[in-house]
């Protein structure tokens, strides 16, 4: 389904587990989501582990990033309308490279190991296609971001470059930034 408004069954696989059957929607951001959004953004970003956000960035700020600049921002929501989620999309550079776009993504802890930033990445390639892009990519994924970075792989794209150092972990210091790219169209 490429529409903006969809719900999807996901099935988790965990090891040791019991499979557990969970219904998202995924659905375009309203203004009124801010006050259950920011709260998903405010605890990443504090984090400092996986965006490259201060983690002194104000409300403003982040919402500016998150909703104003954007082409499209999205959330995905549980069976009980609760957001769980969310990502954005926009071109990743102006002119002649508008072509490809670039998406971040952010899941509520609670949510995590769900299946959710995989619908959300599932979601945001339709959603790219759908608005003329051809590609996708990641600018910045942190090295140390291991379960994003095997989802990525795990969803088809690739590294295509490292940055040493590029990235200051709030608890590791200095650690690599890796861009991963994928074709979505010819």
């Amino acid at each position: 389904m490429t529409s903006d408004k969809r719900k999807v069954l996901i099935h988790s696989r965990h090891p040791g587990r019991d499979s557990f059957l969970s219904m998202f929607e995924i659905r375009e951001y309203y203004d009124s989501d801010w006050a259950s959004t920011w709260p998903i953004l405010e605890e990443t970003v504090r984090a400092g582990d996986t965006y490259t956000f201060s983690p002194q960035s104000t409300e403003e700020e982040i919402r500016k990033s998150w909703v104003g600049l954007p082409a499209k921002t999205f959330v995905a929501c549980d069976l009980e309308g609760r957001i769980v989620g969310t990502y954005f999309i926009k071109a990743n550079q102006p002119g002649l490279g508008a072509h490809v776009c670039n998406c971040g993504y952010v899941v509520a802890s609670t949510a995590q190991g769900r299946g959710v930033a995989s619908l959300m990445c599932e979601h945001s390639q339709a959603q790219a296609l759908a608005m003329g892009f051809k590609a996708m990519q990641f600018n910045f994924v942190v090295s140390t971001n291991t379960r994003a970075i095997r989802l990525w792989e795990r969803l088809g794209f690739s590294v295509v470059g490292r940055l040493p150092g590029a990235f200051n972990h709030q608890k590791l210091g200095y650690v690599d930034a890796l861009v991963m790219f994928k074709q979505l169209a010819p």
